[in-house]
């Protein structure tokens, strides 16, 4: 029977959702109660749970059978500490937070999340609180952690789509525009593209000529093979607009006074918004100049469901585990990477505020453009 005085640890889940969540909850749960005798509190809703006090008790019996299931049995929410709507009003919920993390004699809190979750997260350290965070998110883009909880679910997803589109790509002759997460890193694209056969990929951080993808398409088309399959990352970006992009950031950096700062970032929401549909509209181009018909097929949120793969089972459970040790260790502000087949800890002033994109010289860029694999550029 647990002591009643168990030292005691909360879990949250904040961002989007992700497969692998539940097995990582079940990890630090299971870690926490069974080899330390720790009592583990899971807040509902990411931060807006301890900011309300709504949580649950995780013992063995709310942790069982979890494993396989995708999403979160905590639910999850994009709310900051810092802006939080409560009752229709946008507050600054951290003192509360503290209060309630001090009420309840937390020894940690664990927030499982992608880049937003870690800049919260290390706001709570500033406050003076115990966090722990491990790193989720499909895109694959939290700094300083070879993976992330969920990435390799959502890249079979990916993959499996686009070798199903290829059958009617083919049958109609057609250009299928396959659209796949990712607003500022190309992890999921590129390697789905690569995984999935795509004859074009197209990522953000390699602007693309829409006339260097055209010829490509026109190439396969001289050579029978009359369809194409283009897989696009949803913040992909053209050399015309990545130009613009680039300059409207250059000038919000450069901003002398509050009216050129406000100017700068009017600028970019008007790009921002110029952008969506971007999918849509690149399909159209390549119909109009290659003479093929072309069709959207944008896969959303069905990438972030389902049950987690194996691979991310096992990186959910490695990471899960070894957030225990620290937290039993005392080892606190710190973000449990992976490190090829090793974890490690790693401070989340580093991680908050960083992306991880993918590097123009990525083995994984390197293998594309040998297969003969279009970039756009």
């Amino acid at each position: 029977m647990k002591s009643k005085s168990a030292p005691r640890i909360g879990i949250l889940t904040a961002g989007g959702d992700s497969p692998g969540l539940n097995a990582a909850i079940r990890a630090v749960g299971k870690a926490a109660i069974g080899k330390y005798g720790y009592d583990v509190l899971g807040f509902k809703d990411g931060f807006l749970g301890l900011a309300q006090n709504n949580y649950v008790q995780l013992n063995k019996a709310t942790l069982a059978g979890i494993l396989t299931v995708g999403g979160t049995i905590l639910g999850t929410s994009r709310e900051k500490p810092h802006k939080m709507k409560i009752d229709g009003e946008v507050k600054d919920m951290t003192a509360k937070i503290v209060s309630n993390y001090k009420k309840l004699k937390l020894k940690a809190l664990v927030c499982i999340g992608g880049g937003g979750t870690h800049k919260n997260a290390l706001r709570l350290v500033n406050a003076g609180l115990n966090i722990i965070t491990l790193p989720k998110t499909i895109d694959n883009d939290v700094a300083l952690t070879d993976a992330t909880i969920g990435f390799d679910t959502a890249l079979g997803i990916a993959a499996e789509a686009l070798d199903r589109l290829h059958s009617t790509a083919h049958s109609h002759h057609r250009i299928i525009v396959a659209e796949i997460m990712g607003h500022r890193a190309g992890w999921l694209t590129l390697g789905a593209g690569i995984g999935g056969g795509a004859d074009v990929v197209l990522i953000p951080e390699i602007p693309y000529d829409i006339d260097k993808i055209v010829a490509a398409i026109k190439r396969r088309d001289q050579k029978h093979a009359n369809f194409s399959i283009v897989a696009v990352a949803e913040g992909a970006l053209s050399k015309q607009y990545a130009r613009a992009f680039a300059e409207a950031t250059r000038r919000k950096l450069k901003a002398k006074t509050e009216k050129q700062l406000e100017n700068a970032k009017q600028e970019l929401k008007q790009l921002d918004k110029q952008h969506i549909g971007n999918t849509w509209r690149l399909a159209a181009q390549l119909e109009d100049k290659t003479g093929l018909e072309a069709r959207v097929s944008i896969l959303g949120y069905v990438q972030r469901g389902g049950t987690p793969s194996v691979k991310d089972r096992l990186l959910a459970t490695r990471l899960g585990t070894e957030c225990v040790e620290l937290i039993h260790q005392g080892k606190f502000g710190v973000m449990v990477a992976a490190d090829g087949t090793n974890v490690k800890a790693v401070p989340i002033k580093k991680v908050a505020g960083n992306l991880k994109t993918v590097p123009p010289d990525h083995q994984w860029v390197e293998a594309a453009r040998r297969v003969g694999t279009c970039l756009g550029d």
